[in-house]
C-alpha cells in the first residue's frame, strides 16, 4: 500500500509486515461534530478496514481534546464545568460515529487523564533548553528546532513577518507557542512552573508516543491541522526523542458548502446529527468518500441525492442475490475477480475511495443486470454476494442481514396477498400490502415471480 505523505510531498510504502500504529487527531469536545469531521474519519476508517480485511493488525489512537480556551469559554458561557462541557460532546461524539458505523479506535486518550505525561514531556524539553519558563507560561522556542515548517513547506523568515502572528511579549520569538498556559481558571493543574493547563499541541506529542511509541507509521488529521498543530507536534516530539516522529503524515480534504468553508459566522455548518438524521449513515459515508480523500469535496443535496439513486441500486443487487433461485450460469468468477482486484489496487493506491466505490457498482450493475435479464442463477449469486459483502464491510456501508426467517415471514406475506387478491378479497390483500409499505418493503417484478427488498428510511426521499 502506498499513501501520499504530506511531509516528502511524495508517495511512501506502507510497511504492513508488522502490526500498524496509525494516530489520528480527534475533536476538541465543545460543540457537535459536524461533516468535516465525518469525512476525515471515515476515510482513517475505511484504511483501517481495508488493512484488517487483509489480515494486518491495527493499532489505532484518536485523541480527545477536553482541555481548551474554547471548552472554557463555552463552559462559562453555559454557566457550567468545563468538564460537564467535554462529557456531553463525548458522548454526542460516540452517537454520531456509532450511527456513522465507524469502528471504535483501540484507545480514546484524553488530555486530561495524561497531566502526568505531558508534564514529564515538558519537563524534558525545558532540562534540553528547548523549551523555557516566562511569565505567561512555558514556551517552545522554535528557532531551537531548524527544520520548523518543514511539514507546512512554510519559511520561519515569513511567519516572523506575517502579520496574523499574536504578539505576547512574554516570548522570546514571536513564533514561539505555549506548551504550558499559567492560569487561574478552573480546569488548572499543579506542575513545577505554577498552575495552569497545557498547551494544544503538546498534549498529542505526550498521548501517541505514550501510545505507540517514538516512531509509528501514519499520522493524520484534516489538511486544517497541518499550520500550526502538525508541525508544532513534529518540532516538540522530534526535539524530545530526537527521532523522526510519524513515517506518513496523512490530510484529508475540508467539506466546504456551495464552495464556501464552514463556519459558525456564516451558519452554515451541518452536524452530523442533522445529515444523519436525514440522509442516514450509508448515504453520508458515500458520500464523504466519492472525491479523492485529500481535495476538498463539496456538501450538496445534488451529490447526496446522486448518491442515493447507487444506494438504491446496491440494495437492489442485495435482494436479486438473495432471492436467486434458478440453475442459471453465466460463469461470473472472472468479472468478479477483475472488480475485486481493482478495488483493492484503489484502495492500495493512496486510498482512492473513488476508485474503490466505481469497482463496487460495477459489480452491484453487473448483477442487476443479470437479474434483469433473468441470467442470475443461484450459485453465481453466491459467487457475487460474497465479494459485494466483502466491499461493504471494508467501505462501512450496512444492509441488514435478512435472516432466513425474516425472508420467510415476508415471502409469506406476499403469498397471501396474491392468494386474498385471486379471490378477490382486496381489503384483505390491501392490509398485507399497507404492512409491507410501513415495512418499506418495495416488490420488484420479474418474469413469472415478483421478489421483494427492504429499503432504508431516508427521511430526506420524501
Amino acid at each position: 500500500m502506498k499513501l501520499q505523505d504530506t511531509l516528502s510531498n511524495a508517495e511512501q510504502e506502507l510497511d504492513t509486515s508488522k502490526k500498524v500504529k496509525i494516530y489520528l487527531c480527534g475533536v476538541t469536545v465543545y460543540d457537535e461534530s459536524h461533516i468535516g469531521h465525518a469525512r476525515t474519519i471515515i476515510v482513517f476508517d475505511v484504511l483501517r478496514r481495508y488493512l484488517e480485511d487483509k489480515g494486518i493488525e491495527i493499532e489505532f489512537i484518536q485523541n480527545f481534546t477536553d482541555v481548551d480556551d474554547k471548552i472554557i469559554n463555552r463552559a462559562q458561557a453555559e454557566n457550567t464545568s468545563a468538564e460537564a462541557i467535554s462529557t456531553k460532546y463525548i458522548e454526542n461524539y460516540f452517537k454520531d460515529f456509532d450511527g456513522l458505523n465507524v469502528k471504535h479506535a483501540t484507545n480514546y486518550p484524553k488530555a486530561t487523564e495524561h497531566i502526568e505525561d505531558i508534564i514529564k514531556f515538558i519537563e524534558k524539553l525545558i532540562e534540553k533548553e528547548i523549551a523555557y519558563v516566562s511569565k505567561n507560561g512555558v514556551y517552545f522556542a522554535v528557532s531551537k528546532f531548524p527544520e520548523y515548517g518543514k511539514l507546512s513547506k512554510k519559511k520561519i523568515d515569513e511567519l516572523e513577518s506575517g502579520a496574523r502572528i499574536e504578539v505576547d511579549e512574554a516570548k522570546n520569538n514571536p513564533l514561539d507557542f505555549a506548551v504550558w498556559k499559567f492560569s487561574d481558571v478552573e480546569p488548572l493543574w499543579d506542575s513545577p512552573w505554577g498552575k495552569g493547563r497545557p498547551g494544544w499541541h503538546i498534549e498529542c506529542s505526550a498521548m501517541s508516543t505514550k501510545y505507540l511509541g517514538e516512531n509509528f507509521d501514519i499520522h493524520g488529521g484534516g489538511r486544517d491541522l497541518i499550520f500550526p498543530h502538525h508541525e508544532n507536534e513534529i518540532a516538540q516530539s522530534e526535539s524530545f526523542t530526537g527521532n523522526q516522529f510519524a513515517k506518513i503524515w496523512m490530510h484529508v480534504g475540508m467539506v466546504t458548502i456551495d464552495g464556501e468553508k464552514m463556519s459558525k459566522s456564516i451558519g452554515n455548518i451541518k452536524s452530523i446529527k442533522h445529515v444523519l438524521e436525514n440522509w442516514g449513515p450509508n448515504i453520508i459515508r458515500l458520500f464523504c468518500l466519492s472525491g479523492h480523500y485529500s481535495k476538498p469535496i463539496d456538501y450538496s443535496e445534488e451529490l447526496l441525492k446522486e448518491n442515493l439513486t447507487k444506494w438504491r441500486q446496491a440494495e437492489t443487487c442485495y435482494y436479486e442475490l438473495i432471492h436467486a433461485n434458478s440453475e442459471n450460469s453465466e460463469k461470473v468468477g472472472s468479472i468478479v475477480e477483475k472488480l475485486g482486484s481493482e478495488f483493492d489496487k484503489a484502495l492500495e493506491d493512496d486510498v482512492n475511495t473513488h476508485l474503490a466505490l466505481s469497482a463496487f457498482f460495477q459489480l452491484v450493475k453487473e448483477a442487476n443486470r443479470l437479474a434483469a435479464e433473468e441470467k442470475l442463477g443461484k450459485e453465481d449469486a453466491k459467487i457475487i454476494k460474497t465479494e459485494f459483502l466483502r466491499m461493504l464491510k471494508i467501505l462501512g456501508l450496512n444492509i441488514p442481514e435478512m435472516t432466513e426467517g425474516m425472508k420467510q415471514e415476508i415471502d409469506t406475506m406476499i403469498e397471501n396477498r396474491e392468494k386474498f387478491r385471486q379471490e378477490k378479497q382486496f381489503q384483505e390483500a390491501d392490509q398485507i400490502r399497507d404492512k409491507l409499505n410501513e415495512m418499506n418493503i418495495e416488490l420488484i417484478d420479474h418474469k413469472g415471480k415478483t421478489i421483494w427488498m427492504k429499503k432504508e428510511n431516508i427521511k430526506a426521499e420524501k
